[in-house]
């Protein structure tokens, strides 16, 4: 059994839609974000980073992951799913994934800080935390012309990438023209398993999207 420690953000679902995806037996352990719980010592000593997802493997000695990129790889060893065996396109799955954890969330999180939640709106860090962003989709739709998913299959490159795409509208980006990462965004969404992943730790308030009568949770 594994223990998921988690919030409702796009680093914490790329984690529940992985280990629902895997089919992998798991516990959720929610942190409060807001309440200050993951800079509490008991979670500073799972994840001295302060920060979700962590899991807890108790099938493999309380081994302790924390940083999501890292716990898809470890959780993608463990069930030998959603990474090729194939040297080359195991390299293009953790390309992408690396995609992902240096770019695309680091640009739409400061673009959503900036945008939504920072209390001055200073407009030159808010065009370039989403103009930013766009490119970043923009090469994400480039490549996935003619493509179902990232790398041949679905893997976690697409976990990764679909958590954080499919907030767009948070983060106030427009994807309109990018025919060919929409139509993988609807794609992933057609999965059970990720429906399901989404929703944990559970489902809050949500806000309209514009985009396909999708909601977005905050």
């Amino acid at each position: 059994m594994i223990d998921l420690y988690t919030a409702p953000t796009p680093n914490g679902w790329k984690v529940s839609c992985a280990l629902e995806e895997m089919e992998i037996p798991y516990n959720v352990v929610t942190v409060n974000l807001l309440a200050g719980d993951q800079k509490r010592e008991d979670y500073l000593k799972l994840n001295p980073n302060g920060r979700i997802p962590t899991i807890v493997d108790h099938d493999n000695d309380d081994f302790v992951v924390f940083e999501s990129g890292a716990i898809l790889l470890y959780l993608a060893e463990k069930s030998g799913k959603l990474l090729p065996e194939d040297p080359k396109k195991r390299s293009e799955v953790i390309q992408w994934l690396m995609f992902q954890m240096s770019g695309v969330g680091p640009m739409m999180g400061q673009a959503n800080v900036f945008f939504r939640y920072f209390p001055e709106k200073i407009q030159p860090a808010i065009d370039r935390y989403q103009n930013e962003s766009k490119r970043l989709l923009t090469v994400l739709n480039d490549h996935l012309v003619n493509r179902d998913y990232l790398v041949d299959e679905f893997s976690i490159a697409d976990i990764a990438n679909w958590c954080w795409v499919r907030t767009h509208n948070w983060s106030g980006v427009d994807i309109e023209g990018l025919d060919a990462l929409k139509a993988w965004i609807d794609r992933i969404y057609e999965r059970p398993a990720c429906l399901k992943g989404i929703d944990v730790p559970g489902k809050i308030d949500t806000v309209s999207l514009a985009a396909g009568g999708r909601e977005l949770i905050k």
